[in-house]
């Protein structure tokens, strides 16, 4: 299964790395494929002194474990996605959430699932119809059932 991985899920496997969001991403032995574009890169590094003050790690720890998670994850430049999908999915991010358009986009070209915590998202692309999100409940479940 492919799954897009969104920068909220990366930020909590680092809050937290004996998390159920953790145990799944860093799963050695999976069916599962993560992917997600450089955005997440962006944003873990620009929240880094807030993950310092949060886990307490220091810089060399917090970089350890951002490139150990983020070597299970494929990243797709986002110029590799066709720009009618792309366009599509700034309308439909515009009044929600235009932040993960990238995300919301690199799901519909890979045609996988988007694996986000952000609520308000899931909650306003639902309200238009677009329910291409898996949860981290049902990940857990998988890999339990199929490591």
């Amino acid at each position: 299964m492919r799954i897009v991985v969104d920068t909220n899920i990366v930020f909590s496997a680092l809050l937290s790395t004996n998390s159920y969001i953790s145990q799944i991403i860093l799963q050695p032995k999976t069916r599962l494929n993560f992917y997600s574009t450089e955005r997440l890169i962006y944003e873990i590094s620009s929240h880094r002194d807030k993950i310092i003050s949060l886990t307490g790690y220091s810089n060399y720890d917090l970089d350890r474990m951002i490139s150990l998670i983020t070597s299970r994850i494929r990243f797709v430049n986002i110029s590799l996605i066709p720009k009618e999908i792309y366009y599509d999915c700034e309308l439909l991010t515009k009044d929600v959430d235009v932040d993960d358009c990238e995300f919301v986009a690199l799901t519909e070209h890979i045609r996988g699932k988007l694996w986000s915590g952000d609520k308000r998202l899931i909650r306003g692309l639902q309200k238009k119809k677009w329910i291409k999100f898996v949860n981290t409940d049902d990940l857990y479940r998988m890999i339990m059932k199929h490591p």
